[in-house]
């Protein structure tokens, strides 16, 4: 008579005291070369207490379970081996063997802090939402959003708006930008916005003047209209100033300022910036 006894399916226990995705990435790749065979896989992530570690080794010792750590924190993991020891737990410990060899080879020691990697990760999706969020609000598009930006960038065409953003974002601050434009009232969504987070960039008539002379003649344009005008252009950064002045919001020149001191400048004006929803 067949047996009608199901197999039990093995059970791998993770235990970190990150988020559990280095391992888990690790035992997800380890496990593709072993198809036909299902697995259980439980996750305990934010371990970083022994208590609640020797509490994972012995649920794992009870169900029969492997464990794979990625405890980084001396005093967690010589506990967490121990017990695995005293018990008889299988249990790998999955980044101790690379520190080691790296220690040795750098002549330094490891930091013991969990959840680097992934720390590390968070900011690159940090910086990647940024650059959407900055794409999509270029030139004052999608005014309706500005809410959502940590900052705004506001200033006469051709002050360096768009490139100063763009290096905002790749520090994951997201920046969007206005255009003011003389005679023309902003968009009452930037008027509403905390004055914190709107900063004017200015430049000097001449330099301004220069600049899109040098913009014009790229275009193929051969005659001189008011937009490079230095008279028009006078004017223009006055009113802007005076915008910018009764607003309350703070004003940097850029005129002979490298992008990155720009973006420095910006980003040190700013108040802490709000958690993000997810």
């Amino acid at each position: 008579m067949p047996n009608t006894k199901s197999k039990k399916t093995p059970k791998i226990v993770i235990l970190s005291g990150g988020t559990g995705r280095t391992v888990d990435s690790l035992l997800r790749a380890a496990l593709e070369q072993f198809p036909d065979s299902p697995v259980e896989v439980v996750i305990h992530a934010g371990v970083r207490k022994v208590d609640k570690a020797m509490g994972v080794i012995r649920d794992a010792d009870r169900s029969e379970a492997v464990v794979c750590h990625s405890l980084v924190e001396p005093e967690i993991r010589k506990a967490v081996e121990k017990e695995a020891r005293r018990l008889s737990v299988p249990c790998i410990d999955v980044l101790g063997p690379a520190m080691s060899l790296l220690a040795d080879h750098l002549g330094a020691s490891p930091r013991g802090r969990a959840g680097l990697l992934y720390q590390v990760h968070h900011e690159e999706i940090d910086r990647m939402d940024a650059m959407d969020f900055t794409l999509a609000h270029d030139d004052g598009q999608n005014p309706s959003d500005l809410k959502k930006a940590d900052v705004v960038l506001v200033g006469a065409s051709r002050t360096s708006k768009s490139v100063t953003c763009c290096y905002l974002a790749f520090r994951g601050i997201r920046a969007a930008n206005v255009p003011l434009i003389p005679n023309l009232p902003p968009p009452p969504q930037l008027l509403k916005l905390d004055p914190r987070r709107v900063v004017g960039l200015t430049m000097s008539a001449s330099r301004l003047e220069a600049v899109r002379l040098t913009r014009m003649e790229r275009m193929s344009h051969r005659s001189v209209p008011k937009y490079a005008s230095l008279r028009d252009i006078q004017g223009e950064l006055r009113q802007i100033r005076e915008l910018i002045q009764g607003n309350g919001w703070e004003c940097i020149d850029v005129s002979y300022k490298a992008t990155e001191e720009v973006a420095d400048l910006v980003a040190e004006l700013l108040p802490r910036r709000r958690p993000r929803k997810k």
